[in-house]
């Protein structure tokens, strides 16, 4: 069934219903079939779009670069030394100037609020790239990379978040899953549990969807039965003065083939948002090799799914703004 998206900002999946997040999977998977047979799109044709950028990234940027030229758009990319956004201009003024000039602005930066006036002042739909609260494109692309293993319905499917479980990617793992009926478990020390509000509201949704939100300091209950573990970075972008805080911290919550035998099944997969640490091949895993969130082998092993979360981000950012730029 498909819903009429046109004019909508994507800023946090809580702002859209089950069937509206259903719709836009299943948007991004016939988008990807198109694709992969080599057919070029037309929905977007002729539009530019902003892609602003406080953080950088690898993979949300180039995702919407490929996602924007699949379907004819013209993606500018505008870093935060191009524009005067947040120096000499303020948000709403940036806004009200975009506007004018583009079709649709993808925000990726720190504070969630940004994103929240970029959408009220510029009149064009807004998606976020990832804020400090939410990245809803990544649940997205988690989603769909689920379904593509266990089958388009996953309701009741066990989805364990190990890790720091405050997060931005900890935060839509949890609405993404209370909106779908979904089995989240957050896994994480008591300091890094989700905040009280949001698990509250989430906890309101899966009354309604007959999801199951456990949060949980020990591994073993959490991580039992379920079909993926998924982690993070233990230090986001902006916290590396915590690095050695979180080590001590999240040791014990490394993901490990161990871990995945805790689960019971022999089916389960791994999820990760990359970038990851998992050997000692980057500058910073060499100066702090006990920083590795999970370890080589299952990173490089036949359970993981990393790749295919990457790829699906192109795919579902790109239903994202098909979907409300009105041309689907």
């Amino acid at each position: 069934m498909a819903f009429n998206l046109k004019g909508r900002s994507f800023l946090t999946l809580l702002d859209f219903t089950p069937d509206e997040i259903r719709y836009l999977l299943d948007l991004s998977s016939e988008l990807k079939t198109s694709r992969r047979a080599g057919h070029r799109g037309r929905t977007l044709e002729g539009k530019c779009i902003a892609l602003l950028f406080e953080k950088p990234s690898t993979r949300t940027r180039c995702a919407f670069v490929a996602a924007c030229v699949d379907e004819g758009a013209h993606p500018e990319y505008l870093g935060k030394n191009d524009v005067q956004f947040g120096k000499k201009e303020t948000t709403k003024d940036t806004a009200r100037v975009l506007g004018r000039m583009f079709v649709g602005i993808q925000f990726r930066g720190f504070a969630h609020k940004t994103v929240e006036d970029l959408a009220q002042y510029s009149g064009v739909p807004v998606w976020n790239g990832l804020t400090d609260r939410f990245h809803p494109t990544q649940a997205l692309a988690d989603t769909l990379t689920l379904q593509e293993n266990f089958g388009k319905n996953v309701r009741g499917l066990g989805l364990a978040y190990v890790g720091d479980g405050r997060n931005n990617v900890a935060n839509s793992l949890l609405v993404v899953s209370a909106k779908l009926g979904m089995d989240f478990r957050c896994v994480s020390p008591e300091s890094l549990f989700p905040e009280k509000a949001l698990l509250e509201q989430c906890r309101a949704i899966a009354a309604t969807t007959g999801a199951k939100i456990t949060v949980t300091a020990k591994v073993d209950e959490g991580v039992k039965g379920a079909h993926a573990l998924y982690t993070d970075v233990w230090a986001s972008m902006g916290e590396e003065d915590k690095i050695a805080e979180r080590i001590a911290l999240l040791k014990p919550y490394q993901i490990t083939e161990g871990m995945f035998q805790k689960t019971g099944r022999g089916d389960a997969i791994f999820l990760h948002c990359l970038p990851a640490f998992h050997n000692l091949e980057t500058e910073v895993s060499k100066k702090t090799p006990d920083i590795c969130e999970v370890t080589e082998e299952v990173f490089e092993g036949p359970r993981s799914r990393v790749f295919d979360q990457a790829e699906n981000r192109v795919h579902t950012i790109k239903a994202v703004m098909v979907a409300t730029l009105g041309n689907k």
